[in-house]
């Protein structure tokens, strides 16, 4: 795995280039938004960003919007079936585009993975916010993650994270590890033998998944990726639930401070319970809600050069 540092004060493609400290930055930015339940003066009026997803988004595409609209960002929504990449445009070029009508940050989500780090790489001209590729990283998930339990419990350092599901195809756990394991909480992996992750499992252990659920003060949930299955993985959603999925078994054995994570969507009664998704103990629409000052800090972030 490539874990060389890829972010910087202009870009986000990973949360493993942040520290600490750029860390509980966005963490106090976040938290600044949120207290200001958004409404701020609108600094960035008559700037740009544009939106560019070629995958399929509800809540991350619309939380950046909404964070971007909070910000003041006159906002460009790229659709892929209209633009010139059907008519073999590169993204690089797409890129350039932007650039030279004015957008000032991109946010991308892709297919490839390592794409958004090539992107910087080859300096467009437009400053990048990785919102997903491939299954190599999702910062800003990974991020929203970490404020949602940072409100939750303060101080980090030895909470024991257990993430749980399809970790092969997940770039949610990949990004959660990295920024976890900086702030000093613990992360342990588990889910199906046919979905896990051998590059994860050497930064991190992998546990039956009734120990891990039963240690963990923190249970995170992986959405199962079908789109990225390219052979049959599992054989029912009703077999995956009861021997990977968190049951209403599972979760009596939790213990009895630990809460419930999942990025989202969640496939009810799949990764888990159908019963425990708005369960007082659950965070799942907090996280959603949260996501939005984490994307506002973030784009302040790197249209700052990295003040905050």
């Amino acid at each position: 795995m490539n874990i060389a540092v890829r972010s910087n004060d202009t870009n986000l493609i990973d949360t493993n280039g942040l520290s600490r400290s750029e860390l509980m930055d966005i963490l106090e930015r976040a938290r600044f938004y949120e207290n200001q339940k958004g409404m701020v003066p609108p600094r960035y009026l008559g700037r740009f960003a544009a939106n560019l997803f070629f995958e399929p988004s509800t809540r991350t595409r619309f939380s950046f919007e909404v964070a971007e609209k909070r910000l003041g960002l006159e906002v460009l929504n790229f659709s892929e079936e209209t633009s010139s990449t059907v008519k073999g445009e590169t993204l690089a070029d797409t890129l350039k585009t932007l650039a030279a009508i004015g957008v000032e940050v991109a946010v991308i989500r892709h297919s490839q993975s390592g794409i958004a780090e090539e992107m910087v790489k080859q300096n467009n001209g437009v400053r990048l916010v990785n919102a997903g590729d491939g299954h190599n990283a999702h910062p800003t998930q990974a991020l929203l993650d970490l404020y949602t339990l940072h409100k939750h419990f303060g101080d980090l350092n030895g909470l024991r994270v257990a993430i749980i599901g399809d970790l092969r195809h997940s770039r949610v756990a990949r990004s959660n590890l990295w920024s976890l394991t900086t702030m000093g909480a613990e992360v342990v992996f588990s889910g199906p033998e046919t979905m896990r992750a051998p590059d994860l499992e050497e930064h991190a252990p992998y546990l039956p998944i009734d120990e891990a659920i039963a240690q963990a003060d923190a249970v995170m949930m992986l959405r199962v990726q079908l789109e990225r299955h390219r052979e049959r993985l599992f054989t029912t959603r009703e077999a995956y639930h009861q021997h990977y999925g968190l049951t209403l078994e599972r979760f009596a054995r939790m213990r009895d401070h630990a809460v419930i994570l999942h990025p989202g969507p969640v496939n009810r009664d799949v990764e888990l319970a159908d019963e425990l998704v708005e369960h007082p103990r659950s965070k799942v629409f907090e996280q959603m809600k949260n996501g939005v000052w984490v994307r506002m800090a973030v784009l302040e972030r790197v249209l700052e050069g990295g003040n905050l």
